[in-house]
Protein backbone atom coordinates (compact mmCIF):
# COMPACT_ATOMS: atom_id res chain seq x y z
CA UNK A 1 0.00 0.00 0.00
CA UNK A 2 1.42 3.12 -1.03
CA UNK A 3 0.52 6.19 0.99
CA UNK A 4 2.31 9.71 0.84
CA UNK A 5 5.30 10.08 3.09
CA UNK A 6 4.87 12.06 5.98
CA UNK A 7 7.22 14.91 7.16
CA UNK A 8 8.00 13.11 9.81
CA UNK A 9 7.59 9.54 10.94
CA UNK A 10 7.37 10.56 15.30
CA UNK A 11 4.92 13.12 15.27
CA UNK A 12 1.30 10.34 15.68
CA UNK A 13 -0.96 9.86 16.82
CA UNK A 14 -3.42 12.87 15.79
CA UNK A 15 -5.56 14.19 18.44
CA UNK A 16 -7.76 11.50 18.43
CA UNK A 17 -5.40 9.12 18.86
CA UNK A 18 -4.93 8.17 15.53
CA UNK A 19 -2.43 6.71 12.59
CA UNK A 20 -3.19 7.23 9.10
CA UNK A 21 -6.50 5.16 9.36
CA UNK A 22 -5.35 2.78 12.45
CA UNK A 23 -6.13 3.43 16.11
CA UNK A 24 -8.58 5.81 17.41
CA UNK A 25 -10.73 4.63 20.53
CA UNK A 26 -13.43 2.14 20.12
CA UNK A 27 -14.78 1.33 23.62
CA UNK A 28 -17.81 1.58 25.53
CA UNK A 29 -19.82 4.40 26.69
CA UNK A 30 -19.13 3.50 30.19
CA UNK A 31 -15.03 3.51 29.18
CA UNK A 32 -15.10 7.25 27.79
CA UNK A 33 -14.84 9.20 31.30
CA UNK A 34 -12.47 6.85 32.41
CA UNK A 35 -10.18 6.92 28.76
CA UNK A 36 -10.32 10.68 28.91
CA UNK A 37 -9.46 11.40 32.74
CA UNK A 38 -6.37 8.93 31.80
CA UNK A 39 -5.40 11.27 28.81
CA UNK A 40 -4.99 14.15 30.52
CA UNK A 41 -3.27 12.83 33.08
CA UNK A 42 -0.89 11.28 31.37
CA UNK A 43 -0.29 14.67 29.56
CA UNK A 44 0.09 16.49 32.91
CA UNK A 45 2.50 13.62 34.29
CA UNK A 46 4.14 13.73 31.06
CA UNK A 47 5.05 17.72 31.17
CA UNK A 48 6.08 17.60 34.99
CA UNK A 49 9.73 17.49 35.33
CA UNK A 50 8.84 15.95 38.63
CA UNK A 51 7.29 12.74 37.69
CA UNK A 52 10.00 11.94 34.96
CA UNK A 53 12.43 12.83 37.76
CA UNK A 54 11.28 10.35 39.72
CA UNK A 55 10.96 7.79 37.21
CA UNK A 56 14.23 8.29 36.27
CA UNK A 57 15.48 7.45 39.74
CA UNK A 58 13.23 3.99 39.78
CA UNK A 59 14.48 3.09 36.17
CA UNK A 60 18.26 3.22 37.18
CA UNK A 61 17.95 2.12 40.93
CA UNK A 62 15.37 -0.37 41.13
CA UNK A 63 15.08 -1.41 36.94
CA UNK A 64 18.82 -1.47 36.32
CA UNK A 65 18.75 1.25 33.21
CA UNK A 66 20.86 1.55 31.01
CA UNK A 67 20.49 -2.16 29.91
CA UNK A 68 23.71 -3.12 28.00
CA UNK A 69 24.36 -2.70 24.23
CA UNK A 70 26.56 -5.85 24.01
CA UNK A 71 28.69 -6.96 20.86
CA UNK A 72 27.39 -10.93 19.73
CA UNK A 73 31.29 -11.43 19.06
CA UNK A 74 30.61 -14.98 18.30
CA UNK A 75 27.63 -14.97 16.51
CA UNK A 76 29.15 -12.35 14.67
CA UNK A 77 31.20 -14.56 13.33
CA UNK A 78 29.07 -17.84 13.06
CA UNK A 79 27.26 -15.73 10.34
CA UNK A 80 29.77 -13.78 8.54
CA UNK A 81 28.77 -10.21 7.14
CA UNK A 82 26.90 -7.94 9.43
CA UNK A 83 28.42 -7.22 13.47
CA UNK A 84 25.15 -8.22 15.73
CA UNK A 85 24.67 -5.99 18.74
CA UNK A 86 21.92 -7.28 21.19
CA UNK A 87 20.37 -4.77 23.40
CA UNK A 88 19.74 -6.84 26.88
CA UNK A 89 16.30 -6.07 27.73
CA UNK A 90 16.67 -9.21 29.41
CA UNK A 91 18.91 -7.82 31.75
CA UNK A 92 15.88 -5.41 33.00
CA UNK A 93 14.53 -6.66 36.92
CA UNK A 94 11.78 -9.29 36.08
CA UNK A 95 13.59 -10.00 32.36
CA UNK A 96 11.76 -8.03 30.04
CA UNK A 97 11.34 -4.77 28.43
CA UNK A 98 7.77 -5.21 29.96
CA UNK A 99 8.77 -3.36 33.26
CA UNK A 100 9.79 -0.24 31.43
CA UNK A 101 6.04 0.27 30.51
CA UNK A 102 4.41 -0.76 33.71
CA UNK A 103 6.77 1.37 34.90
CA UNK A 104 5.52 4.67 33.88
CA UNK A 105 1.68 3.20 34.51
CA UNK A 106 2.27 2.28 38.05
CA UNK A 107 3.52 5.89 39.05
CA UNK A 108 0.35 7.13 36.89
CA UNK A 109 -2.10 4.92 38.84
CA UNK A 110 -0.99 5.83 41.68
CA UNK A 111 -0.97 9.69 40.91
CA UNK A 112 -4.57 9.53 39.45
CA UNK A 113 -5.43 7.56 43.18
CA UNK A 114 -6.34 4.37 41.68
CA UNK A 115 -5.80 1.53 44.58
CA UNK A 116 -6.47 -1.39 42.39
CA UNK A 117 -4.62 -2.44 39.15
CA UNK A 118 -5.69 -5.14 36.80
CA UNK A 119 -3.81 -6.11 33.58
CA UNK A 120 -3.67 -8.78 31.25
CA UNK A 121 -0.62 -11.26 30.15
CA UNK A 122 0.35 -13.76 27.77
CA UNK A 123 4.52 -14.89 28.33
CA UNK A 124 3.38 -13.50 32.00
CA UNK A 125 6.68 -10.77 31.78
CA UNK A 126 3.88 -8.05 31.53
CA UNK A 127 2.13 -9.71 34.54
CA UNK A 128 5.01 -10.43 36.74
CA UNK A 129 6.18 -6.79 35.67
CA UNK A 130 3.28 -5.61 36.67
CA UNK A 131 2.77 -7.80 40.30
CA UNK A 132 6.18 -6.59 40.84
CA UNK A 133 5.47 -2.86 40.55
CA UNK A 134 2.19 -2.94 42.48
CA UNK A 135 4.39 -4.82 44.86
CA UNK A 136 6.97 -1.88 45.37
CA UNK A 137 3.80 1.04 45.43
CA UNK A 138 1.57 -0.62 47.87
CA UNK A 139 -1.30 -1.65 45.03
CA UNK A 140 -4.03 -4.36 44.57
CA UNK A 141 -2.97 -6.27 41.59
CA UNK A 142 -4.94 -8.76 39.68
CA UNK A 143 -3.93 -10.30 36.22
CA UNK A 144 -5.73 -12.01 33.63
CA UNK A 145 -3.89 -15.03 31.79
CA UNK A 146 -5.48 -17.21 29.22
CA UNK A 147 -5.87 -20.98 30.89
CA UNK A 148 -3.24 -21.91 28.16
CA UNK A 149 -0.76 -19.37 28.81
CA UNK A 150 -1.09 -20.41 32.74
CA UNK A 151 -0.53 -23.98 31.67
CA UNK A 152 2.93 -23.41 29.59
CA UNK A 153 4.49 -20.34 31.69
CA UNK A 154 4.06 -21.80 35.08
CA UNK A 155 7.08 -20.13 36.16
CA UNK A 156 6.32 -16.49 36.05
CA UNK A 157 2.37 -17.64 37.54
CA UNK A 158 4.80 -18.44 40.32
CA UNK A 159 6.87 -15.43 40.23
CA UNK A 160 2.97 -13.00 39.98
CA UNK A 161 1.49 -14.95 43.06
CA UNK A 162 5.03 -14.84 45.19
CA UNK A 163 4.53 -10.91 44.65
CA UNK A 164 1.07 -10.97 45.67
CA UNK A 165 -0.73 -10.84 42.94
CA UNK A 166 -4.02 -12.61 42.21
CA UNK A 167 -4.36 -14.75 38.59
CA UNK A 168 -7.37 -15.59 37.14
CA UNK A 169 -6.97 -17.96 34.58
CA UNK A 170 -9.37 -17.16 31.44
CA UNK A 171 -10.89 -20.72 30.34
CA UNK A 172 -13.01 -18.35 27.10
CA UNK A 173 -12.37 -18.70 23.76
CA UNK A 174 -8.35 -20.11 22.80
CA UNK A 175 -7.59 -19.21 26.31
CA UNK A 176 -4.64 -17.38 25.52
CA UNK A 177 -3.59 -13.38 25.20
CA UNK A 178 -6.97 -11.82 23.43
CA UNK A 179 -8.85 -13.62 25.61
CA UNK A 180 -7.09 -12.88 28.63
CA UNK A 181 -7.44 -8.93 27.21
CA UNK A 182 -11.34 -9.21 26.77
CA UNK A 183 -11.63 -10.35 30.54
CA UNK A 184 -9.25 -7.51 31.89
CA UNK A 185 -11.70 -5.08 29.67
CA UNK A 186 -14.96 -6.41 31.40
CA UNK A 187 -13.64 -6.32 34.41
CA UNK A 188 -12.58 -2.58 34.04
CA UNK A 189 -15.89 -1.31 32.80
CA UNK A 190 -17.42 -3.26 36.08
CA UNK A 191 -14.32 -1.79 38.50
CA UNK A 192 -14.32 1.77 37.47
CA UNK A 193 -13.98 3.95 40.17
CA UNK A 194 -11.45 2.35 41.91
CA UNK A 195 -9.16 0.58 38.94
CA UNK A 196 -6.33 1.28 36.57
CA UNK A 197 -5.95 -1.10 33.34
CA UNK A 198 -2.12 -1.70 32.96
CA UNK A 199 -2.15 -2.16 29.35
CA UNK A 200 1.03 -4.35 28.69
CA UNK A 201 1.47 -3.52 24.71
CA UNK A 202 1.46 -0.77 22.01
CA UNK A 203 -2.86 -1.81 21.01
CA UNK A 204 -5.44 -0.78 22.96
CA UNK A 205 -7.73 2.50 22.84
CA UNK A 206 -5.92 6.06 22.65
CA UNK A 207 -3.62 7.00 24.95
CA UNK A 208 -2.52 3.63 24.95
CA UNK A 209 -0.45 3.14 22.02
CA UNK A 210 1.21 6.33 22.38
CA UNK A 211 1.78 6.19 26.52
CA UNK A 212 3.12 2.55 25.76
CA UNK A 213 5.55 3.89 23.29
CA UNK A 214 6.59 6.75 24.92
CA UNK A 215 7.78 4.63 28.08
CA UNK A 216 9.51 1.46 25.93
CA UNK A 217 11.20 4.42 23.93
CA UNK A 218 14.01 4.80 26.15
CA UNK A 219 15.16 1.74 24.65
CA UNK A 220 16.25 3.58 21.20
CA UNK A 221 17.19 6.46 23.14
CA UNK A 222 19.84 4.47 24.87
CA UNK A 223 20.60 2.39 21.58
CA UNK A 224 21.32 5.66 20.07
CA UNK A 225 23.76 6.85 22.67
CA UNK A 226 25.67 3.57 23.15
CA UNK A 227 25.74 2.54 19.54
CA UNK A 228 27.91 6.46 18.94
CA UNK A 229 30.26 5.82 22.07
CA UNK A 230 31.01 2.40 21.11
CA UNK A 231 31.12 2.71 16.89
CA UNK A 232 30.94 6.31 16.39
CA UNK A 233 28.01 6.34 14.12
CA UNK A 234 24.30 5.17 14.10
CA UNK A 235 23.25 1.98 13.22
CA UNK A 236 22.83 0.77 9.60
CA UNK A 237 19.80 -1.57 11.00
CA UNK A 238 17.41 -2.53 13.78
CA UNK A 239 15.45 -5.59 14.17
CA UNK A 240 12.93 -6.92 16.36
CA UNK A 241 10.06 -8.99 17.26
CA UNK A 242 6.41 -7.93 16.83
CA UNK A 243 3.25 -9.60 18.91
CA UNK A 244 1.15 -6.35 19.80
CA UNK A 245 4.80 -4.53 19.35
CA UNK A 246 5.79 -2.74 22.27
CA UNK A 247 9.76 -3.62 22.73
CA UNK A 248 10.10 -2.96 18.83
CA UNK A 249 8.43 0.68 18.90
CA UNK A 250 10.63 1.31 21.78
CA UNK A 251 13.40 -0.05 19.71
CA UNK A 252 12.19 1.61 16.67
CA UNK A 253 10.64 4.60 17.44
CA UNK A 254 13.97 7.03 18.24
CA UNK A 255 15.59 6.37 14.77
CA UNK A 256 12.03 6.64 12.73
CA UNK A 257 13.48 9.62 11.22
CA UNK A 258 17.01 8.34 9.97
CA UNK A 259 15.72 7.41 6.43
CA UNK A 260 19.31 5.69 5.70
CA UNK A 261 18.42 3.30 8.91
CA UNK A 262 16.70 -0.20 7.65
CA UNK A 263 14.22 -1.58 10.23
CA UNK A 264 12.86 -4.76 10.21
CA UNK A 265 9.97 -5.56 12.30
CA UNK A 266 9.25 -9.62 12.80
CA UNK A 267 5.76 -11.22 13.36
CA UNK A 268 5.41 -15.07 14.36
CA UNK A 269 4.86 -17.13 11.39
CA UNK A 270 3.71 -20.25 13.64
CA UNK A 271 4.12 -23.40 11.27
CA UNK A 272 3.95 -20.91 8.00
CA UNK A 273 1.93 -18.59 6.48
CA UNK A 274 0.29 -20.84 4.63
CA UNK A 275 -1.00 -23.09 7.27
CA UNK A 276 -3.45 -20.38 8.66
CA UNK A 277 -1.66 -21.24 11.95
CA UNK A 278 0.14 -17.97 12.82
CA UNK A 279 0.48 -14.84 14.46
CA UNK A 280 1.30 -12.90 11.25
CA UNK A 281 -1.22 -10.16 11.27
CA UNK A 282 0.02 -7.30 8.85
CA UNK A 283 1.36 -10.60 6.89
CA UNK A 284 -2.13 -12.36 7.25
CA UNK A 285 -5.06 -10.05 8.18
CA UNK A 286 -6.51 -7.05 7.00
CA UNK A 287 -7.62 -3.67 9.03
CA UNK A 288 -10.63 -4.02 11.58
CA UNK A 289 -11.60 -2.99 15.38
CA UNK A 290 -10.31 -5.03 18.08
CA UNK A 291 -9.57 -4.15 21.73
CA UNK A 292 -10.45 -0.48 21.49
CA UNK A 293 -8.42 0.53 17.77
CA UNK A 294 -8.26 0.01 14.26
CA UNK A 295 -5.74 -1.86 12.90
CA UNK A 296 -3.83 -5.31 11.22
CA UNK A 297 -6.41 -8.33 12.94
CA UNK A 298 -6.32 -11.80 11.54
CA UNK A 299 -10.19 -12.89 10.75
CA UNK A 300 -12.43 -14.45 8.97
CA UNK A 301 -14.42 -13.73 5.45
CA UNK A 302 -16.97 -12.48 8.05
CA UNK A 303 -15.24 -10.44 9.88
CA UNK A 304 -14.48 -12.60 12.60
CA UNK A 305 -11.59 -12.98 14.49
CA UNK A 306 -9.42 -15.79 13.90
CA UNK A 307 -7.54 -17.75 16.58
CA UNK A 308 -3.76 -16.85 16.39
CA UNK A 309 -0.77 -19.34 16.66
CA UNK A 310 2.68 -19.42 17.88
CA UNK A 311 5.15 -20.98 20.20
CA UNK A 312 5.88 -17.83 21.61
CA UNK A 313 3.38 -16.84 24.26
CA UNK A 314 4.03 -13.40 24.01
CA UNK A 315 3.39 -13.27 20.40
CA UNK A 316 0.29 -15.41 20.43
CA UNK A 317 -2.36 -12.21 19.44
CA UNK A 318 -4.08 -11.75 16.45
CA UNK A 319 -3.68 -8.19 16.01
CA UNK A 320 -0.68 -5.39 15.68
CA UNK A 321 -0.39 -1.96 17.74
CA UNK A 322 -2.14 0.60 14.98
CA UNK A 323 1.37 2.51 14.89
CA UNK A 324 2.70 -0.84 13.18
CA UNK A 325 0.18 -0.91 10.99
CA UNK A 326 1.07 2.92 10.02
CA UNK A 327 4.43 2.60 9.92
CA UNK A 328 3.72 -0.41 7.39
CA UNK A 329 1.12 1.15 5.03
CA UNK A 330 3.89 4.30 4.72
CA UNK A 331 6.58 1.54 3.70
CA UNK A 332 8.60 2.85 6.68
CA UNK A 333 9.13 -0.29 8.26
CA UNK A 334 9.46 -3.25 6.46
CA UNK A 335 7.53 -6.91 8.30
CA UNK A 336 8.96 -10.03 8.06
CA UNK A 337 7.50 -12.97 9.65
CA UNK A 338 9.43 -16.32 11.03
CA UNK A 339 8.20 -19.66 11.59
CA UNK A 340 8.46 -21.52 15.37
CA UNK A 341 11.04 -23.79 14.10
CA UNK A 342 13.21 -20.92 12.92
CA UNK A 343 12.80 -19.36 16.04
CA UNK A 344 13.66 -22.45 17.91
CA UNK A 345 16.92 -23.11 15.83
CA UNK A 346 17.75 -19.07 16.70
CA UNK A 347 17.20 -20.16 20.54
CA UNK A 348 19.00 -22.67 20.69
CA UNK A 349 22.41 -21.11 18.83
CA UNK A 350 21.95 -17.77 20.47
CA UNK A 351 22.38 -19.89 23.59
CA UNK A 352 25.11 -21.89 22.55
CA UNK A 353 27.27 -19.46 21.20
CA UNK A 354 26.46 -16.52 23.19
CA UNK A 355 25.98 -18.12 26.66
CA UNK A 356 22.88 -16.19 26.23
CA UNK A 357 19.55 -17.89 26.12
CA UNK A 358 16.35 -15.50 24.87
CA UNK A 359 12.91 -15.84 25.32
CA UNK A 360 10.90 -17.15 22.41
CA UNK A 361 10.04 -13.97 21.19
CA UNK A 362 13.16 -11.86 20.55
CA UNK A 363 14.31 -15.75 19.25
CA UNK A 364 11.83 -14.33 16.42
CA UNK A 365 13.71 -11.33 15.22
CA UNK A 366 17.02 -13.21 15.83
CA UNK A 367 16.21 -15.53 13.44
CA UNK A 368 15.76 -12.97 10.55
CA UNK A 369 18.80 -11.27 11.61
CA UNK A 370 20.59 -14.64 11.04
CA UNK A 371 19.07 -14.68 7.17
CA UNK A 372 19.57 -10.95 6.94
CA UNK A 373 23.74 -10.59 8.36
CA UNK A 374 25.39 -12.95 5.95
CA UNK A 375 24.26 -10.55 2.89
CA UNK A 376 25.19 -7.36 4.35
CA UNK A 377 28.81 -6.40 4.69
CA UNK A 378 31.14 -6.50 7.65
CA UNK A 379 31.24 -3.27 8.58
CA UNK A 380 27.19 -3.01 8.39
CA UNK A 381 26.09 -2.50 12.21
CA UNK A 382 22.87 -4.47 13.28
CA UNK A 383 21.06 -4.05 16.49
CA UNK A 384 18.70 -7.24 17.53
CA UNK A 385 16.46 -6.53 20.54
CA UNK A 386 16.63 -9.33 23.03
CA UNK A 387 13.43 -8.16 24.53
CA UNK A 388 13.42 -10.59 27.60
CA UNK A 389 15.54 -13.97 28.67
CA UNK A 390 14.57 -17.75 27.96
CA UNK A 391 14.50 -19.12 31.48
CA UNK A 392 10.37 -18.92 31.44
CA UNK A 393 9.96 -20.63 27.89
CA UNK A 394 12.34 -23.82 28.84
CA UNK A 395 9.80 -26.72 29.85
CA UNK A 396 7.96 -25.46 26.29
CA UNK A 397 11.30 -26.11 24.23
CA UNK A 398 11.79 -28.85 25.99
CA UNK A 399 8.83 -30.43 25.30
CA UNK A 400 8.38 -29.40 21.62
CA UNK A 401 12.09 -31.12 21.25
CA UNK A 402 10.57 -34.31 22.86
CA UNK A 403 12.30 -33.68 26.57
CA UNK A 404 15.56 -32.96 25.50
CA UNK A 405 17.31 -29.62 25.73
Amino acid sequence: MNVQQPNSFRVGPDEHGHFGIHGGRFVAETLMPLILELEQAYAQAKNDPGFRGEMDRHLADYVGRPSPLYFAERLTAHLGGAQVFFKREDLNHTGAHKVNNVLGQIMLAKRMGKPRVIAETGAGMHGVATATLCAKFGLDCVVYMGEVDVGRQQPNVLRMQALGAEVRPVTSGAKTLKDAMNEALRDWVTNVEQTFYCIGTVAGPHPYPMMVRDFQSIIGEETREQMLAATGRLPDSLIACIGGGSNAIGLFHPFLDEPQIEIFGVEAAGHGLASGLHAASIAGGRPGVLHGNRTYLLMDDDGQIKEAHSISAGLDYPGVGPEHAWLNDVERVKYLSATDEEALAAFRLCSRLEGIIPALEPAHALAKAMELAPARPQEHLMVVNLSGRGDKDLASVAAHLGGAL
